[in-house]
């Protein structure tokens, strides 16, 4: 549990690195696995309400919640849930070039090879969770090969396959554009 405070998300961080890191976990997946950490948990540090001034910290009128961090990891994929008590879903936006927020469902929904949010039934607000894959996608595109080769349409012609963004160089090159 972590408290909705500017620090949270690199606290967040460094407890992902550490757990992946003693579960064995590839560096590279690691680092993709960070990133994605580092957006579900933004989400829910920064949910204000429309309206809402910051205050301080320090101040009584300080609206400082907790939210929860969650790793699991199957024999294929590592899996990051973040329960916060905001009850509004995640949204998977179309944002301008020159905006500077707005994309991290966006990154999650590229960097996971599956994503989700549902309601909790107990306490206020939601789980949002993704899982990133422990099989590199250079890996999966040659079993895709071997298993599923393309097939000739009905007019003759082979039909191409819709290549797809590798999430680890993805997460390689975002977390060295952020370090900039």
């Amino acid at each position: 549990m972590l408290a909705t405070t500017p620090n949270a998300v690199g606290l967040a961080r460094l407890h992902t690195a550490d757990v992946l890191s003693s579960w064995r976990v590839p560096s590279d997946i690691v680092k993709v696995v960070q990133l994605v950490v580092s957006e579900l948990t933004t989400n829910a540090v920064q949910h204000p309400e429309e309206g809402d001034e910051p205050v301080s910290l320090l101040s009584p009128h300080s609206k400082v919640q907790t939210f929860e961090l969650l790793l699991e990891m199957t024999h294929e994929a590592v899996r990051v849930s973040v329960w916060d008590r905001d009850d509004r879903p995640p949204l998977l936006k179309e944002v301008g070039v020159e905006e500077t927020s707005g994309r991290g469902i966006f990154l999650v929904a590229t960097m996971s090879r599956n994503w989700g949010y549902y309601p909790t039934r107990d306490l206020p607000g939601k789980v949002v969770w993704a899982e990133i894959s422990l099989v590199p996608t250079s890996h999966l595109h040659e079993v895709e090969r071997e298993q599923f080769p393309s097939r000739p349409s009905p007019s003759g012609r082979r039909v191409p396959r819709a290549e797809r963004v590798d999430p680890y160089l993805l997460g390689r090159v975002l977390a060295g554009v952020r370090s900039l």
